[in-house]
């Protein structure tokens, strides 16, 4: 166990950047994970952590499972600890991870594509509902929000750890996809529930989830294979597409369920 008492001590300014900076994992090369849910989830995926960092109220109760997951623990003041933290109340404890690097695109994993989804909790969600429903690769088009960062980690809730991650992507880059597009829309193709009760919804597919204010991109949409709408009989105009994206991804779970 390694005792820090400085806030200028180099690791302590890296976990500040990396709780309170959206892109700085992609700097570092490091991602922070905050709080025992997140390093359960993380734990229970087989994902090994670099290092492990608790408040020091909560060191000498931390269970083995936390103070020996890492080839290295650091202790922080709890007041220390607390000025790394981006929560309101601090989690007393987190991991450091290696920070994913991938840019292979799996060819004939069902995913879901996020073309420049910005809001963090929005892009979150949808992981979320991805990893529940079987959808194990998410690749995001630049302008997406960060898939790492501190906010998009927490609304995933360890969701992360069962998926394939690429992000940075370019509309070409989709080329590699070996499957349907199905493109969300809210004026033409059938509706979802028409395609779910006819059987007619491909998998594996890749489902396509636009921008909160402009939707799928022209350039993604017209190389769809399936446009599809979702029947609003409450007389709204639009869904939230992390909303939008639970309905969609659901039913391509269960259409083809006996």
């Amino acid at each position: 166990m390694n005792l820090i008492t400085s806030r200028e001590n180099p690791l302590v300014k890296d976990l500040r950047r990396l709780s309170q900076d959206s892109t700085a994992y992609r700097k570092l090369g490091r991602v922070w994970l905050e709080g025992d849910h997140l390093c359960r989830a993380a734990l229970a995926r087989g994902v090994k952590p670099e290092h492990a960092v608790f408040a020091e109220s909560l060191w000498a109760t931390a269970p083995r499972e936390w103070t020996q997951a890492a080839e290295r623990n650091t202790v922080l003041p709890d007041a220390l600890f607390a000025e790394i933290s981006s929560l309101e109340s601090p989690a007393k404890m987190g991991f450091v991870l290696a920070a994913p690097t991938s840019k292979e695109v799996q060819p004939s994993t069902p995913t879901v594509v996020l073309d420049r989804v910005q809001d963090a909790g929005n892009v979150g969600s949808i992981l979320r509902s991805a990893s529940a429903f079987g959808f194990k690769q998410v690749l995001a088009i630049k302008g997406s929000a960060a898939l790492w960062s501190p906010k998009v980690l927490r609304a995933g809730m360890g969701a992360h750890f069962g998926l394939h991650l690429v992000e940075g992507l370019s509309a070409d880059d989709l080329n590699a996809l070996d499957m349907p597009w199905v493109a969300t829309s809210s004026h033409q193709g059938p509706f979802l529930h028409t395609l779910l009760a006819q059987a007619k919804l491909p998998m594996p597919c890749a489902w396509l989830m636009g921008h909160e204010g402009q939707g799928v991109s022209a350039a993604l949409a017209d190389r769809a294979a399936l446009h599809v709408r979702i029947a609003q009989p409450g007389g709204e105009e639009s869904l939230n597409v992390a909303s939008a994206a639970a309905i969609c991804l659901h039913a391509s779970a269960t259409c083809h369920l006996g």
